[in-house]
């Protein structure tokens, strides 16, 4: 490895120079196509920066198509060049499309659920919230076990309709959210996934106290945060 390699970067946007000299080491050739990196805290020491930078940088870049992140085995070189960056907001504004429209359907659907959920659909909505915490360790099963959680809260709210949108949504719903977790760097940490279980275990416990409010405003916010996530200064266009 060379000094410049080597060399510490900045502090001034550091995630974002640590994904720079990264994708350099790629080009140059360092790890080949398909080669597993070293971990996080070998990377952090190399780039001088701490591991949580080093693992926005491995974001970023399994963002742009150049690393994948594997649950229990690592991070892999899956492309020695950057996605074109046209590409990539392209793919980012479908999918900012399709999460403006689960907020349109979701949040009034969590509303009502909370105001008329049964007992048997509050149990259903329980039971997939159990399997969907289970779900962090693949990106399409968990794609599968998230909509089958968010689907019981829209069957509890009783409108048949918003149903109807819902399941008729879902062809397009899914391969938009397995885009957006496979741009995020796939499945995040396991203080990532916690959090992440715990927003839809406060959803679920709004609508078992028959919060409608509360249900309403925090299915709204969490799918906020998705978009924002996608468009957020972290997010490299």
């Amino acid at each position: 490895m060379d000094q410049q390699t080597m060399a510490q970067v900045q502090r001034s946007s550091l995630a974002d120079q640590a994904a720079d000299v990264l994708l350099e080491r790629v080009r140059n050739g360092e790890w080949a196509l398909g080669a597993k990196l070293p971990g996080e805290t070998t990377l952090a020491a190399q780039l001088g920066v701490g591991r949580s930078t080093a693992r926005e940088a491995i974001r970023q870049l399994a963002g742009l198509g150049v690393l994948s992140s594997r649950q229990g085995s690592g991070v892999f070189v899956t492309s020695l060049e950057a996605r074109d960056d046209w590409d990539l907001v392209l793919r980012r504004s479908d999918i900012l499309a399709v999460i403006e429209a689960r907020t349109a359907i979701e949040a009034e659907s969590a509303g009502l659920a909370a105001t008329r959920r049964t007992p048997t659909e509050l149990r259903a909505i329980r039971r997939t919230l159990a399997a969907r915490k289970l779900s962090y360790t693949a990106v399409e099963a968990h794609v599968d076990a998230d909509t089958a959680f968010h689907r019981a809260v829209v069957h509890a709210a009783g409108n048949p309709i918003l149903l109807e949108l819902f399941d008729g949504f879902t062809p397009r719903l899914r391969p938009a959210m397995i885009e957006m977790l496979r741009l995020r760097g796939g499945l995040g940490s396991e203080d990532f996934n916690e959090t992440d279980h715990d927003h839809h275990a406060d959803l679920a416990a709004a609508i078992a106290e028959r919060d409608s409010e509360r249900a309403a405003a925090l299915s709204r916010a969490h799918l906020r945060s998705l978009g924002d996530a996608l468009t957020g200064p972290k997010a490299r266009p």
